[in-house]
């Protein structure tokens, strides 16, 4: 098999066997096509592929140039780099265990450390101002201030936020249920102020996103439609926040993580449980909070 083939057996096996979600698994494809790119320029077959050919693979990562490929080299951040090597270290255990190949050739080798940086959050007072900065008056920025209030709120992920329908919503208790990760359910609960602006929402504008959604019926009971009656896609909703911060006056670059960690930060350093705080993000692990 070819390393195109091996490729799409190994995501095959991420999404099937060991439930990644689509997202995680789309990032393993982006990572994998970079490896067989160098894979293909360096001419080498994966049976004999060996630790120099790794460490090859570790400077184009460094450098950007991949094996014989011309064109201006494009440096890839640390932290990319990290994860591509640590991709790669996954499709050789695959290999190696389902029989492909004898032996992992890169098992003991030591790829780049990624530095870890602290988690950027925004301050109350900045909080406030994003939160205000949508024209409440007209659809999209009541849509786009109900999005931003349940993502301080309740700390979801991007993901997470655009796939929340009607039912996941219950107005009456104050609590959202989220799908996250692996298919892992919780319950997150929700401030009566962030489901009133919601609930003025859904009733008050909403509504002109589902006369544009041509019959689509499946986007009925997903809370957040763009302005085709389509469901919010992860990208606009990073475009939506990085126009409200600038509105705000807001200089660092934001993101939907950025409120994610806002809401643990600023739930900490009010007295808040860290195992509860941890059980509303979704981590499995408590050092990841």
């Amino acid at each position: 098999m070819d390393i195109d083939a091996l490729a799409d057996a190994f995501l095959l096996h991420l999404r099937t066997e060991r439930r990644l979600s689509a997202n995680t698994v789309e990032s393993y494809g982006f990572d994998m096509r970079r490896f067989a790119s160098f894979v293909e320029a360096s001419g080498v077959r994966l049976s004999d592929f060996s630790r120099s050919h790794f460490l090859a693979f570790l400077v184009s990562l460094q450098t950007g140039k991949q094996g014989g490929q011309g064109g201006e080299p494009k440096p890839l951040a640390a932290g990319t780099r990290s994860r591509i090597v640590s991709t790669v270290r996954l499709f050789f255990r695959y290999l190696s265990r389902e029989g492909i190949l004898p032996a992992n050739p890169v098992e003991e080798v030591k790829g780049p450390r990624k530095s870890r940086n602290l988690p950027q959050y925004l301050t109350l007072t900045d909080v406030d101002r994003l939160l205000d900065a949508p024209d409440r008056n007209t659809a999209e920025g009541m849509r786009d201030r109900a999005m931003l209030e349940l993502l301080y709120a309740t700390g979801l992920r991007a993901s997470e936020i655009v796939s929340l329908r009607k039912e996941n919503v219950d107005m009456n208790a104050g609590f959202v249920r989220v799908l996250g990760k692996r298919g892992k359910e919780r319950i997150v609960p929700v401030a009566s102020s962030s489901l009133d602006i919601l609930k003025e929402y859904l009733e008050l504008w909403q509504p002109a996103f589902l006369r544009n959604r041509e019959g689509r019926s499946a986007a009925a009971n997903v809370l957040f439609l763009s302005r085709l009656g389509r469901p919010i896609t992860r990208q606009t909703l990073w475009n939506r926040i990085g126009r409200w911060a600038k509105a705000a006056g807001i200089r660092q670059k934001i993101s939907p993580h950025t409120l994610r960690h806002s809401f643990a930060g600023h739930l900490l350093a009010g007295g808040a449980d860290l195992r509860a705080v941890q059980t509303m993000l979704g981590h499995a692990d408590i050092s990841t909070t």
